[in-house]
């Protein structure tokens, strides 16, 4: 067998670093404590992220050659928060943060107004936004050292409209209609939806935002993907050579069968990060789990995309007559003990919510402890999720 190179087997030894915490003490680990990331360390653990990346070849030459690159994510506060954008957002955000890039997390609250959520009320959506700040912190996002920035768009594009307005201008008028519609997807509706005026304008703003924000890397979900395309064809538009990298990451499911994502409307389809321990292990327990099927399995995607980066392994108890504990290192092997049966969908369940819990534990001590989170919490629990 090929043996990896040793550029190879430390970028793969740093990414293993940057769990959240450490299995036995809990404590969060430091993945600069041993030595300065080599590029190539870099460029793994960066690229690790993303579903897709447009393109590895710019990503690592821009990793090369600035030292702190800009990244951007943007989120409409419209709602609790679910587990995808509370704990992979923390992961993905430490992994960036630990290979030098500076990450601007952009509250798009005047975007949830255009977009009808919270029935377009600001303050309300601004209740929502500070919420979503307070699970972030909670949960162990590293804001530490200034490298990541919370910016309202309403703010920003206010204290700077004469550079934002003519830039969302300069797009709308380089893209017809069609173009734009087509981009449709990033505020959840489709094509064929009556869109209002305001939901028209929006793909529009949002293309502005990467170049207003100064970002190297668009690091959102693979349904912000259109719009970030539009950004790097605007690109070409100006003849600008320097063009947004595009960095998409998994979208997880909804936990009932067929739900491509989760969805804040169905409160089995999805875990919000301050869930009690008994609405976790109902909500794992009434999951779409077939047994020996791994494609389009929610619960293994959940142990891939949130357990394994979290602790750097899966541990499953289970008693001796139904094969004694098991600690999994990796996906694969998790994968091809669940397909062969070894693996039980009962057990996988139940380390699975165990897992989650041990996560989501120290976010419900902080809405139950501190006394302005919590009033947040009772808020956005008040409010109306609207489409």
């Amino acid at each position: 067998m090929e043996q990896p190179s040793p550029d190879a087997a430390a970028a793969a030894e740093a990414i293993e670093s940057l769990s959240v915490s450490q299995p036995e003490t809990g404590e969060s680990s430091n993945p600069n404590s041993t030595h300065e990331l080599s590029l190539e360390e870099r460029f793994k653990i960066v690229r690790s992220i993303g579903e897709e990346c447009i393109q590895e070849d710019e990503l690592r030459n821009l990793l090369a050659k600035k030292p702190e690159p800009i990244c951007y994510d943007g989120f409409e506060p419209s709602g609790r928060m679910h587990i995808a954008q509370g704990v992979m957002k923390t992961i993905n955000v430490n992994k960036l943060t630990a290979s030098g890039c500076r990450v601007k997390i952009w509250i798009a609250d005047w975007f949830a107004k255009l977009n009808n959520k919270m029935g377009g009320d600001l303050k309300k959506i601004e209740t929502v936004g500070r919420y979503l700040i307070e699970i972030w912190k909670a949960v162990g996002m590293n804001l530490e050292g200034g490298k990541v920035e919370f910016l309202w768009s309403s703010k920003e594009i206010n204290s700077r409209a004469d550079e934002y307005w003519p830039l969302v201008l300069d797009i709308a008028q380089k893209n017809n209609l069609k173009r734009i519609i087509r981009c449709s997807q990033i505020m959840g509706r489709s094509e064929t939806d009556e869109l209002t005026a305001a939901q028209i304008f929006y793909p529009c703003m949002q293309c502005a935002d990467i170049f207003f924000l100064k970002a190297d890397i668009c690091q959102l979900g693979m349904d912000q993907r259109k719009v970030n395309v539009l950004a790097r064809e605007y690109c070409d538009d100006i003849k600008r050579k320097n063009k947004p990298i595009i960095l998409s990451h998994h979208m997880l499911p909804g936990l009932q069968e067929g739900q491509e994502k989760m969805s804040k409307s169905d409160p089995l389809s999805s875990i919000f990060m301050e869930d009690e321990e008994a609405e976790v292990n109902l909500k794992i327990k009434k999951a779409f789990c077939p047994p020996k099927v791994v494609e389009k399995n929610p619960c293994l995607e959940y142990v891939k995309y949130l357990i394994l980066p979290w602790f750097n392994e899966f541990k499953v108890e289970r008693s001796a007559d139904n094969g004694g504990d098991k600690t999994f290192k990796t996906f694969e092997e998790l994968a091809a003990d669940y397909e062969s049966g070894e693996l039980h969908p009962a057990d996988l369940k139940s380390a699975l919510s165990k897992s989650l819990n041990k996560i989501l534990e120290p976010v419900r001590v902080h809405f139950k402890t501190d006394k302005d989170a919590k009033e947040l919490l009772k808020r956005v629990k008040a409010y109306r999720v609207t489409k």
